[in-house]
């Protein structure tokens, strides 16, 4: 009898891979950690959009890499467009207020 108890409070996700307790939030060190691992993705991508080409050991080699090939900054900032679209549904999301399906 418990166990039915225990089973009806548990939700299923993944074909019952995944469970979790009903009505459960996302704990709020989460909804931070997404802005941060977020922005640093943004801030990363900026950074290093051609590569290291500070680097005291390789930087020669990346300028020398860039030189050859051709830079597609239109793509990089493309990717940098849908990393600030994906933080922005993830936090929506993780701000929003629970509801039961």
């Amino acid at each position: 009898m418990t166990e039915s108890k225990a089973t009806n409070e548990l939700k299923d996700y993944a074909d019952g891979w995944i469970q979790e307790k009903k009505n459960t939030t996302v704990p709020t060190f989460l909804k931070f950690a997404y802005i941060v691992i977020a922005g640093g993705c943004f801030a990363y991508l900026f950074l290093f959009m051609n590569g290291e080409v500070d680097h005291a050991t390789r930087g020669t080699f990346v300028r020398q890499f860039n030189a050859a090939t051709q830079s597609s900054s239109g793509f990089m900032y493309f990717v940098a467009a849908l990393i600030a679209i994906f933080a922005v549904i993830t936090v929506k999301f993780a701000f929003s207020k629970f509801h039961e399906d």
